[in-house]
């Protein structure tokens, strides 16, 4: 099957998609989207090997999420938007749990790891940098590309390092990785964008650049052949869809706003960020 879009960082492999994830995967498909399930602990990482396994233009990234490192509860405010409550148990990453993963032939990356400054103590940071470098050692081991996750700390928030998570991210990064990979959905500077770009790093764009104008100078001045289009479903559904659910086929309107900044056709933007997604994670889409 061809298709004319790819969503590079979606979660069908959350609970939000308990009930309905069969119907979602089947518009997904009719859609013509393909799609990247990012796994966020080991269940649901498992549970993104399980979705690609048995679908079409589907794959999985697996890995354990800055969050998922601590104890704790995770309300509204800190899922985000659309997302569901939980409770985090303060997972270890057990490196040999997802080198057994990554066996399967449709495990494309690691993570998504990183730093999470949005509700961060200096003891979670610790925890926090250790499961980020382990899963960088990972990635150079089997030599998948990384999939960032990189959060500010809140409005009024402190960084436990005094620095922004992007900053801390990027020395990580520089220090200890050998691979390529993608920082999701991107939300520095393009003065920040172009120092991943120096280390082999692309970044991606959501739903939110559909209403939030703050967003439209970095996506007009990032490469076109550097970037990719999420939706980082269940979250922040784009217009249209604004207080729905997200799901993989919204990835389209992430396109036609990524054309209109960049004053290109939508076929033009359609078909390089294929191209891009080929690159980066050795999928077949074209």
């Amino acid at each position: 099957m061809k298709y004319t879009h790819i969503d590079t960082h979606t979660h069908l492999n959350l609970s939000a998609f308990n009930d309905d994830r069969e119907e979602v995967l089947l518009r997904t498909r009719e859609a013509g989207v393909a799609h990247i399930n990012v796994g966020t602990k080991e269940t649901t990482s498992q549970k993104a090997v399980e979705i690609a396994e048995a679908n079409d233009g589907a794959w999985a990234i697996v890995g354990l999420h800055p969050i998922q490192t601590t104890p704790g509860h995770h309300d509204e405010e800190t899922v985000g938007e659309n997302g569901q409550p939980f409770n985090s148990k303060g997972e270890i990453f057990n490196k040999d749990f997802y080198r057994e993963l990554a066996k399967s032939k449709k495990v494309v990356g690691i993570g998504e790891c990183g730093f999470d400054y949005f509700h961060t103590t200096p003891e979670s940071y610790e925890v926090q940098e250790g499961a980020f470098i382990a899963q960088i050692e990972l990635a150079n081991e089997l030599n998948l590309p990384l999939m960032i996750h990189t959060r500010d700390p809140k409005a009024g928030g402190e960084s436990p390092t005094g620095r922004s998570a992007y900053e801390d991210v990027h020395s990580i990064l520089k220090h200890y990785a050998k691979v390529p990979g993608n920082i999701h959905f991107y939300a520095g500077t393009y003065e920040q964008a172009k120092k991943f770009f120096e280390l082999g790093f692309t970044v991606s764009f959501t739903g939110v650049i559909t209403f939030a104008k703050v967003y439209k100078e970095v996506v007009q001045f990032v490469p076109l052949d550097l970037m990719h289009a999420e939706t980082d479903s269940p979250y922040v559904a784009p217009v249209p869809y604004r207080g729905k659910r997200c799901e993989p086929m919204y990835v389209k309107e992430v396109v036609k706003k990524i054309a209109e900044i960049k004053a290109l056709p939508v076929e033009e933007v359609q078909e390089q960020l294929l191209k891009n997604a080929e690159r980066l994670y050795g999928v077949r889409l074209i």
